[in-house]
């Protein structure tokens, strides 16, 4: 099933400056490991009263958005649903660096590559599914 949808998404029309398909797993690798260690010192804070658990909200609602993307791009091969999914990634990856930002700066900047991924990764998104509109 999984080789179908990736089979499936490789038929897909692409913008020339697409990365090949290899780049994905590193890039993202990475960026969990960032992830990890950045969002669960909030959670950690937040948990120990010496952040508002408020600043939550907004790293738990981009966890949710970040991990529906693949079912809903590979799962149900949906474009359109996936670019909106990857918006709101966008949108809540924002809202939490403005969030911590005053209170704990590094989680703030050292998401600072998570946001220019998926920056251009909302970009790419939309092309695709412009560029597959049917």
């Amino acid at each position: 099933m999984a080789n179908q949808s990736f089979q499936w998404y490789s038929q897909l029309i692409k913008p020339q400056w697409a990365p090949p398909g290899w780049v994905f797993g590193p890039v993202w690798t990475v960026l969990y490991l960032i992830m990890a260690a950045s969002f669960g010192t909030v959670f950690y804070r937040a948990y120990k009263g010496t952040i508002p658990k408020k600043i939550v909200l907004p790293f738990v609602l981009n966890l949710v958005f970040n991990f529906a993307f693949t079912p809903l791009q590979f799962g149900l091969r949906n474009n359109l649903l996936a670019a909106i999914d990857v918006v709101l990634v966008l949108g809540t990856l924002i809202w939490s660096i403005v969030a911590i930002w005053p209170r704990i700066l590094w989680v703030a900047v050292v998401n600072f590559p998570y946001l220019a991924w998926v920056s251009f990764a909302t970009v790419l998104q939309l092309t695709i599914t412009w560029l597959n509109l049917k």
